[in-house]
């Protein structure tokens, strides 16, 4: 269960059986900004506020720094590996196939689980539109989970059913619907900073942390979700023409943009209208979505940015802009679907390599003969998620997804580290600097972060991954190419069943097991 995938094997399977490199820079970043920039500042900035307070800036600030360390581990790994499995990938070559499997189980909790967590705040956005546009009253059991007093939310579920779609026909085709979405989310926040910053007072910045440290740590736990998903650009390493030079800009550009705008959207929330938490009877801040906060929000006639579900709309309408606080809204609903793509795409692209490793299932890893994506995996991917933003509710899935990513990233940044000191020769098109400052602050940070989330998202994690040491110990340590020694895969005709593999010289037969 140590071991590893030599780099130069996992290049060489990659070229035998890869996807089509249709991606550029630019695509790369408006990829990464559609996967950043989405429910995190539109949705998550009330419960920030509520856990910081004006200190929700530092939050961000903490987030964003963590993110930008390990982009800077992932700039280098994807750029001297660009093929598909990202953190997965990273960690099969330098900590061996069992770490490799937890990565890539954990990155589901980031990527679908994230999926369907925005789905579901697509369908409030797009119900609560709808509603008020045409003055009418959509019934609850058509829009909310049973979990929330519903049947079925059929919007969330339709709108998962359709990027699953749009996947399936191609990632350049993907990538230029992102690219407009991107332009939408991106307009929407630009017009929010040019109308909110200018009227801001300095008063409402003081307190400026009401809760202590304690208060901006947990917030930038939550979130650090705002910036899940950078790390998709990874994901998209084997379809990215020039990848040595492409992956870091794409990874680092997105990021940088996406940490500008949150600071300066956060401090328009927080200079218009304040941002001081709701505290209980022990002076300490009520938990977000609690129903002490529910009706301490109504007390106060949800007079209260922590009290948005719409933060940025609602800020608009209080300094005097309905209309485009409407329109805002109006953008967020038009917009979260390019972070639905982004989540499936790397989710999707997770499972291809995972399978082409012989961890999961060989016929995941089947390429469609017209439009050349894994359209196996996208579409049961995709049903997953539906089903998944169909019957439950957001909750505290930003907090599971975040607990995935942060093992990820944490993954990364040592296996970085190590293969500087393992094989320092081979080439890296991107260099971190001072790797030996930024990989442990990376890993240190990531730790850090987990352990600030609440202790039943510690817990959940826990049992997941648990249950993928189950998984993992049924199905893919007897089937690991790896493990039965198999260099390559025959490189397929996309819609031909995968066929024998060859095993090394001297390999073991493929019913033996391997210790």
């Amino acid at each position: 269960m140590w071991r590893v995938k030599s780099l130069d094997a996992i290049l060489a399977t990659a070229e035998k059986k890869s996807l089509h490199r249709s991606l550029g820079a630019f695509q790369l970043t408006m990829l990464g900004i559609g996967a950043i920039i989405g429910t995190g500042i539109f949705v998550l900035t009330a419960e920030a506020a509520q856990k910081a307070g004006p200190g929700m800036i530092a939050s961000f600030m903490i987030a964003g720094f963590v993110c930008a360390v390990a982009a800077l581990c992932y700039a280098e790994m994807s750029s001297m590996v660009p093929v598909s499995g990202s953190a997965y990938t990273y960690s099969y070559a330098v900590m061996g196939e069992l770490l490799a499997w937890m990565v890539g189980w954990a990155l589901i909790l980031e990527y679908a689980v994230a999926a369907g967590a925005v789905s579901v705040g697509w369908s409030g956005y797009v119900v609560g539109l709808i509603e008020h546009a045409l003055h009418i009253d959509i019934p609850n059991a058509l829009v909310l989970g049973p979990m929330d007093g519903g049947i079925v939310n059929l919007p969330a579920a339709l709108i998962a059913l359709a990027v699953t779609g749009l996947l399936v026909i191609g990632t350049k085709e993907s990538a230029t619907v992102n690219a407009i979405l991107v332009a939408v989310k991106v307009s929407a926040l630009t017009l929010f900073v040019f109308l909110a910053v200018p009227v801001m007072n300095m008063e409402n910045f003081h307190p400026f942390a009401p809760l202590g440290m304690a208060g901006i740590s947990a917030a930038a736990a939550s979130i650090f979700f705002a910036y899940v998903g950078f790390d998709a650009v990874s994901t998209a390493a084997e379809e990215t023409k020039n990848p040595q030079r492409n992956m870091p800009i794409g990874l680092i550009g997105s990021l940088g943009i996406c940490t500008i705008f949150y600071i300066l959207v956060a401090s328009g929330v927080i200079g218009t209208v304040g941002a001081q938490p709701l505290t209980g009877p022990d002076g300490a801040g009520l938990r977000p979505g609690s129903p002490e906060l529910t009706a301490a929000c109504k007390a106060a006639g949800d007079a209260a940015v922590v009290c948005s579900k719409e933060a940025l709309a609602w800020t608009l309408r209080s300094i005097g802009w309905p209309q485009v606080g409407n329109l805002i809204g109006l953008a967020a609903g038009l917009a979260l679907p390019s972070v639905i793509l982004m989540m499936m795409f790397g989710q999707t692209r997770i499972f291809f390599v995972m399978s082409r490793d012989g961890l999961l299932p060989a016929v995941l890893s089947k390429v469609h003969p017209k439009y050349h994506t894994p359209h196996v995996i996208t579409v049961i991917t995709g049903v997953f998620v539906s089903l998944f933003a169909a019957f439950f509710p957001v909750g505290v899935l930003a907090d599971i997804s975040n607990s995935g990513t942060l093992f990820a990233f944490a993954m990364v940044a040592i296996a970085v580290l190590v293969l500087r000191r393992t094989d320092p020769h081979r080439k890296r098109p991107f260099r971190a600097p001072a790797i030996m400052i930024v990989a442990p602050l990376a890993a240190v940070g990531c730790v850090y972060l987990f352990f600030s989330l609440s202790t039943e998202t510690k817990l959940l994690f826990l049992g997941w991954a648990l249950v993928g040491l189950v998984v993992y110990y049924l199905y893919g340590y007897r089937k690991s190419h790896v493990g039965r020694g198999i260099v390559d895969v025959p490189e397929l005709s996309p819609d031909a069943p995968p066929g024998p593999v060859a095993p090394m010289p001297g390999a073991p037969a493929p019913g033996d097991r391997q210790h």
